[in-house]
């Protein structure tokens, strides 16, 4: 596959800007937004249009246990996104606390390191911050901050073995071509401790059999399965290792959890200690269903997904009675444990009748869904059980 040059064929905002017809409410305060189709992809819903934040319409994640590429969501933290990115001259330094210093291009990636392929969910830290309560700051989005791809790429473990490790090293920096416009605003880097990139964590550069999309990293991003996208930079640059904690804002201030038991806190806390966020939590959605429709009389096939931070889904049940009794759904084809994992479950809807459906998921370390929904004021990790409340004609 050739690298070429990838341009927007029109600027983030004039792209913001255009004609925005359509809308969705979400359910919740002040959730009316609007639909707009960016360069490379469907109308998703903008949250913010600079820097991008865009959101996958949920009814995509009944398409298909992949997220197409052009209705996969974007989020960038930094309003200086190159709108043009030459595939075939960018550069990923790889420096610092190494013996040999590289300088990789996407094709050295694809002819000098096994090709590897992972399907991985990438799932937004702030995930459904919207649908926190008490309210919380930041961006309010809804379930849809997520999608799940087959991602192609080099090994990380192999990159940093050809550079060759200093026994100093404790850890790897990451950075994009993302850059704030101010200079008083900290650059938007990540790091990742040595124990924590295994042979799962990649250098990718095809995202489902295609090049990665512009606003979702092309020419290539870190992957890191079963972390939180804040970790998978995008449009990287520069891999540098260190042998030091990184203390830079995004991993001192920003993206923290309270290190208490479930990650949870009560509004009026203060005082805890933090923790930078880091895996993913069991979570579970029914996609063929949405709160408040009306259903035919008769029989139904309910259909989801769920996934988990790699330890892979055990079982996921399905309850009609707003989760009074649960039945054990029948699950999909297995795509890999950081994969979304289908599943699908038979129901008869009386005419007439009220339900409050829900699903919740189990992973394969006996880890369940929670019944109280986890608060903090980042708007971080929700993974409680999702409930459904249709009525029957």
């Amino acid at each position: 596959m050739t690298l070429a040059r990838l341009d927007f064929l029109v600027g983030v905002a004039s792209a913001g800007a255009a004609s925005a017809a359509a809308t969705v409410t979400l359910p919740f305060t002040n959730g009316t937004r609007p639909l707009v189709a960016y360069p490379q992809k469907r109308p998703l819903i903008v949250l913010t249009p600079r820097p991008p934040q865009l959101e996958t319409p949920f009814a995509v994640f009944n398409e298909s246990v992949l997220t197409p590429n052009d209705a996969f969501y974007v989020r960038w933290h930094l309003a200086g996104i190159p709108t043009t990115v030459d595939g075939a001259t960018h550069r990923i330094n790889v420096h610092g606390s190494v013996k040999r210093p590289l300088s990789l291009s996407v094709e050295d990636l694809r002819t000098n390191f096994e090709r590897v392929e992972i399907v991985a969910v990438n799932q937004c830290s702030g995930n459904s911050r919207g649908l926190f309560d008490p309210r919380v700051p930041g961006g309010q989005w809804d379930n849809g901050a997520m999608g799940n791809a087959r991602w192609t790429g080099a090994r990380l473990i192999d990159v940093l073995a050809k550079a060759g490790l200093k026994d100093s090293a404790i850890q790897i920096r990451f950075h994009g071509l993302e850059q704030p416009l101010l200079p008083e605003t900290p650059s938007f880097v990540k790091a990742l401790s040595i124990d924590d990139i295994d042979q799962n964590v990649l250098v990718a550069y095809e995202m489902n059999g295609e090049p990665l999309p512009l606003l979702n990293g092309y020419p290539a991003r870190l992957v890191v399965p079963g972390w939180y996208a804040t970790y998978w930079m995008k449009m990287l640059s520069d891999i540098e290792a260190i042998d030091t904690i990184d203390d830079n804002f995004w991993m001192k201030t920003a993206y923290r959890i309270p290190n208490t038991p479930g990650n949870s806190v009560a509004p009026t806390d203060t005082g805890y200690p933090t923790i930078p966020i880091n895996k993913l939590t069991v979570r579970s959605f029914i996609t063929n269903v949405t709160s408040g429709q009306t259903l035919h009389a008769g029989p139904q096939t309910i259909r989801g997904i769920a996934f988990d931070s790699g330890k892979g889904i055990k079982t996921v049940e399905f309850s009609s009675d707003d989760g009074a009794t649960w039945r054990t759904a029948t699950l999909g084809r297995d795509y890999g444990n950081f994969s979304f994992r289908p599943w699908e479950i038979g129901f008869t809807a009386k005419a007439g009748a009220s339900y409050v459906l829900a699903c919740r998921a189990t992973t394969n370390n006996d880890v369940t869904q929670t019944t109280v929904p986890v608060w903090n004021p980042g708007g971080y990790l929700r993974n409680v059980i999702e409930t459904y409340k249709v009525r029957v004609s």
